[in-house]
């Protein structure tokens, strides 16, 4: 990845941080996960707001590093409005960016995660792949306990 690019990506995770979408707990949700990451202590409770089978809304609160809070930004834009299974193959393909190891993906799913690859290069620090994940965690967590998870899962 160039210098250019990755400064890019910084400034885009730096400013999700500082002015995140979704951020502050909306009433009621559908399914409440809270999830922390032991290692560093960010902490995050997310809600999901469903309309039958679509994410009609994500909403969270939480504290924690740079990269935890943009990730859960970046995360609740990209999963707002879509169905289910789709918010559900969105979480697989950044699971499989932050396990890249900072080699990023195929061009085309790439393109799917939006602002979401400006993390491709917080998967070259194992460290902090978690704190990228927390949100994704809360998330999947969340979608179980409302009964709408991907049930092939449970095979």
């Amino acid at each position: 990845m160039s210098q250019a690019m990755e400064q890019l990506y910084q400034q885009l995770i730096l400013d999700h941080a500082k002015h995140p979408h979704g951020k502050g707990l909306a009433e009621p949700g559908t399914a409440e996960s809270h999830q922390v990451n032991p290692t560093c202590g960010d902490e995050v409770t997310l809600r999901v707001h469903l309309d039958g089978d679509t994410l009609g809304k994500v909403s969270w609160d939480g504290q924690g590093c740079s990269i935890s809070q943009a990730s859960l930004s970046v995360m609740s834009g990209l999963v707002e409005g879509q169905p289910v299974a789709r918010a559900e193959e969105l979480g697989e393909t950044f699971r499989a960016l932050m396990h890249s190891r900072g080699a990023g993906l195929d061009e085309d799913l790439e393109d799917e995660l939006g602002d979401a690859t400006a993390f491709t290069g917080v998967a070259q620090f194992p460290a902090r792949v978690k704190c990228a994940l927390l949100g994704w965690a809360a998330l999947r967590d969340a979608l179980a306990q409302a009964g709408v998870a991907n049930k092939e899962e449970d095979r």
